[in-house]
């Protein structure tokens, strides 16, 4: 394994994260388990997890990702061994209701905190996340930035530093981050940090895979200039950067058969994309999945890449990514594939 710190921090962590969100609802607990003993094994020592998992969201099952990492932190005693991150859901939503109804506040920040250490059993989470941003912008299958002048939002950064800054007095969480935020929205979080003496987000969580990399316009640019670390999530791009939708070898439980309303990354582009990265990595001897993720791995704003799978066939393909360097050869490769087809998942 190879490992990188979080920015600002002294916490080493995996350059590999383990990322859960089908725990509770694709995978049972035994399989989270195997899957977290067999990363740990193999040197992950990052976790990353939300108060909203797993993914879909439903009132039946929201929190039993977080519970399924508690009960393997009781049983295994590997708290002080490990990483977790976490997330509160940002902007109030149908889709969310059923955690809460209101916005992020600090009494919020405390009740959700609070409800996910219980989750976790753990008295702390090393890195909290906000999963978010509460005001109208481009995320989730957004390409660009159309203003609403109506937006109900009132800007907050400031109360939300702070009420992130209670629960780090107190001892409940170590450090912060932000997730799906956009280069204007981190700059105003590293404004409020600099000029009020509140805590500094020190990562960002946001979609980065060879079928989506918008992330290389200004959000890189912050990264390497501001030191804020990138955890890429959905490398595989929920599975297409597998090739297996192309070759027709995905499983009945494979999920976008389960769920076909996640449709971020299947678009005709994108598809036109990937069986185009699958021709380069098959001729270079390697499979599509390693070269997704060995491209995103050497990336030099990627602190840790989120890696998800639902059997452990997939999670020792993906964590074996770590060994592969992809040559000059393969990314101008990779390169011109990405100038006929910028970005086709957004």
């Amino acid at each position: 394994m190879k490992y990188t710190t979080i920015p600002k921090t002294d916490i080493k962590v995996s350059k590999i994260c383990l990322g859960s969100m089908t725990w509770g609802n694709q995978n049972t607990e035994a399989e989270g388990h195997a899957q977290l003993d067999y990363a740990f094994e193999n040197g992950v020592n990052f976790i990353d997890t939300a108060e909203m998992y797993p993914v879909p969201a439903s009132p039946e099952t929201q929190g039993a990702t977080s519970k399924i990492i508690g009960t393997w932190l009781k049983k295994t005693g590997n708290r002080d061994k490990v990483v977790v991150a976490s997330k509160i859901v940002g902007r109030p939503s149908d889709y969310t209701a059923h955690i809460r109804t209101t916005g992020i506040t600090s009494k919020s920040i405390k009740e959700a905190v609070d409800n996910e250490l219980k989750r976790l059993q753990t008295d702390y989470i090393d890195l909290y996340q906000i999963h978010w941003p509460e005001r109208e912008t481009n995320t989730f299958s957004t390409r660009d930035y159309k203003h609403n002048p109506n937006d109900s939002w009132t800007d907050n950064f400031n109360e939300v530093l702070h009420g992130l800054d209670e629960q780090i007095k107190m001892g409940k969480i170590k450090h912060v981050g932000i997730s799906n935020e956009k280069a204007w929205g981190t700059m105003r979080y590293l404004e409020e940090s600099k000029h009020h003496s509140l805590p500094r987000m020190k990562t960002i969580q946001n979609a980065y895979s060879l079928i989506n990399r918008g992330y290389e316009g200004d959000m890189a640019e912050i990264s390497m200039r501001e030191n804020i670390g990138l955890l890429a999530y959905s490398p595989m791009a929920f599975g297409v950067l597998s090739g297996k939708y192309i070759k027709g070898t995905a499983a009945d439980n494979a999920r976008l058969k389960l769920f076909p309303r996640f449709a971020r990354y299947s678009s005709e582009q994108s598809t036109e994309a990937t069986k185009r990265y699958l021709k380069i990595a098959e001729d270079h001897g390697m499979s599509l999945a390693q070269m997704s993720l060995a491209f995103v791995n050497q990336q030099p704003f990627v602190t840790s890449n989120i890696i998800g799978a639902t059997t452990l066939e997939q999670l020792k393909e993906n964590i074996n990514s770590i060994h592969i360097i992809l040559s000059d050869e393969i990314l101008e490769q990779i390169n011109a594939v990405h100038a006929q087809i910028p970005n086709p998942a957004t």
